[in-house]
């Protein structure tokens, strides 16, 4: 059976994050997943989970300042102890919430050989001080369409930077989405890094809404991924088209 975890980041965030957890529980998700949660106190979000039975997927590191372009900063050579920063912050936002994964953001840079280097110090870090409560760290290749520059764009480059690492506990996020933009063939794709892959989220696309329209049919792709071995929720990362509730007739197609 598919089951699916609703990213709050996009799904009922004009919400209290508390109340988008009853939410995403009531219309059937089976966990949630966070962007930047911090300005929400741990100890409210845990009392939803726990209130609720949803488990916590996962969450993102801070992105810098915003303001001036950031999507992150791991991978920006000179900016390593705020990056760090940002990689014990999480990991302290997870622990008290029980979440399992963390995602590091590498931010944009020119792919230096100085940019790799940074990405690789900082990851080597996120993933000792992840490993002493059990915890993964993921990275995320992102399309250059909507984020033009970001440091690892393909399979192949986030690959290569779990190579410059060899953690164990350093995983890929498999964003369907982005990866349809950048490389598609994604059961080819996906057989490719599967054991590398530590959580797999999904939109419409090209247009990132509800996954029922577009160029991939999600329908027959989620259950094939899952036929292959994925067997954890898959991470709904869309931007709904119009009033969230509206939009969820699309999970009827998986039951």
């Amino acid at each position: 059976m598919v089951e699916f975890s609703a990213n709050l980041g996009f799904l009922w965030n004009d919400l209290p994050l508390p109340d988008a957890i009853r939410k995403a529980k009531a219309a059937g998700f089976a966990a949630v997943e966070l962007h930047w949660p911090y300005d929400t106190p741990a100890a409210e979000v845990k009392a939803a989970l726990d209130e609720t039975g949803l488990p916590c997927l996962g969450l993102n590191t801070r992105r810098g300042d915003v303001a001036g372009g950031d999507n992150g900063c791991a991978a920006i050579a000179g900016r390593e102890a705020e990056a760090q920063g940002y990689i014990d912050e999480a990991l302290a936002y997870a622990r008290d919430i029980g979440a399992m994964n963390v995602h590091v953001m590498a931010g944009f840079t020119d792919q230096s050989a100085d940019a790799k280097a940074s990405f690789a110090q900082n990851l080597r870090y996120a993933c000792t001080q992840a490993a002493l409560t059990q915890r993964t760290i993921l990275i995320e290749p992102l399309n250059h369409h909507d984020a033009k520059g970001y440091h690892i764009a393909t399979i192949a480059q986030a690959q290569e930077a779990l190579a410059d690492v060899d953690l164990p506990n350093l995983k890929i996020m498999f964003d369907c989405y982005h990866l349809q933009i950048m490389q598609g063939d994604l059961v080819t794709l996906f057989k490719g890094c599967q054991d590398q892959i530590g959580h797999v989220q999904f939109a419409a696309v090209p247009g990132r809404g509800e996954p029922d329209q577009g160029e991939v049919n999600y329908p027959w792709l989620l259950p094939e991924l899952a036929r292959l071995g994925w067997s954890a929720p898959f991470g709904a990362e869309y931007k709904p088209r119009g009033k969230m509730e509206d939009g969820l007739s699309w999970i009827a197609a998986y039951r």
